[in-house]
């Protein structure tokens, strides 16, 4: 188990990050091509040589810069579910218990938060059944209860960092995607065998070589091209948001990381979730199912920085849009990643 100090030291103890490492996480960000050589042509975009582009990512992900880099699947959309759950685990159990979320491959994303709930977790699983029993393993063999929190409305969802600070530049604006709808009733599209053995293979990231998708052609039995148009259509689907790096936040200094929740009228809360997702800092926006006494909160925003200040400065911008419309909020900082791995279905 990390506490706070432990995740300001680990931003601490890394090199300075470099101005052409910045430029390429910027770069990597989404849109990777799907093309024969995918890493040439990134290459010439920031005039790098295509073997520098690749032993640079390579050093990042060793560093633990990037958690990982290559396809974010989105599993709602091929009829699976993500569920945000959280826990009071008791502290001479917390140990135990965040090992046993760390051994389920359903377990996605676990963080300790400062408040009473203190573990807060995202179950992902390929049908809507495998999270619920999911969820109900856990409760079962912890003897807790299992705060869930499924996504009612998606507002936003883009972890972008200012990083040309950090390498002693001059932070530039980072727009944003414009929201994606969620699947409506009946649009999702199961993953047929190739698909699900496509994600299997890439779930973890690319190979970080010339010819990419020729190499998971060669795992998955399949020429390149076909890897590339099967992908292409995923994306155009949205069953996968983008190809690209996952930047761990922590580990490149941004070491401030609250949830803050939000108590907005129902009848406003859609208009201002979308209000709020656009605004900088906000990494991911959903309404989610109060739990009344306990919970009264139906908005969630994360929010990123360098220091408290100015997470707390972002919540404050937050209010300003919400106005009378909210009732209440709170902020729960994470002291601790736990696990961050993301999807993981078995071949």
């Amino acid at each position: 188990m990390r506490d706070s100090s432990n995740l300001t030291a680990a931003s601490a103890a890394q090199p300075p990050l470099s101005m052409a490492d910045a430029l390429l996480i910027e770069a990597l960000h989404g849109g990777f091509p799907l093309t024969e050589r995918p890493f040439a042509e990134v290459a010439r975009r920031l005039e790098m040589g295509e073997t520098q582009v690749i032993e640079r990512l390579h050093r990042l992900l060793a560093r633990g810069l990037l958690s990982r880099f290559g396809p974010l699947y989105q599993i709602e959309r091929a009829g699976g579910l993500f569920v945000l759950a959280a826990m009071a685990v008791p502290e001479a159990d917390f140990d135990q218990v965040a090992a046993l979320l760390q051994t389920m491959p359903e377990v996605a994303h676990n963080y300790r938060r400062e408040h009473e709930l203190n573990m807060w977790f995202v179950v992902a699983a390929e049908t809507p059944e495998g999270a619920q029993a999911a969820l109900g393993r856990i409760a079962q063999a912890t003897a807790l209860k299992v705060w869930a929190f499924p996504k009612e409305r998606e507002y936003h969802v883009e972890l972008r960092l200012p990083l040309r600070a950090a390498a002693g530049g001059k932070d530039a604006p980072l727009p944003k995607a414009p929201p994606r709808p969620g699947p409506r009733p009946g649009e999702a599209q199961p993953l047929s065998d190739f698909e699900r053995t496509l994600v299997a293979a890439t779930q973890s990231g690319l190979p970080l070589v010339e010819r990419p998708y020729e190499a998971v052609g060669a795992v998955v039995g399949a020429d390149a091209l076909t890897v590339r148009l099967t992908l292409e259509d995923m994306l155009a689907r949205g069953v996968i948001r983008r190809i690209g790096a996952v930047p761990h936040h922590v580990r490149l200094g941004f070491t401030a990381n609250g949830m803050s929740v939000w108590d907005v009228d129902d009848a406003q809360v859609d208009a201002l979730g979308e209000a709020v997702g656009r605004l900088p800092g906000v990494s991911h926006c959903y309404r989610r199912p109060r739990h009344a006494p306990e919970w009264p909160y139906n908005l969630f925003a994360m929010l990123h920085g360098r220091s408290r200040e100015a997470v707390h400065a972002q919540a404050r911008a937050i209010a300003e849009v919400l106005g009378p419309a909210c009732r209440a909020h709170d902020i729960l900082f994470s002291s601790a990643v736990l696990k961050k791995t993301g999807l993981r279905l078995h071949p």
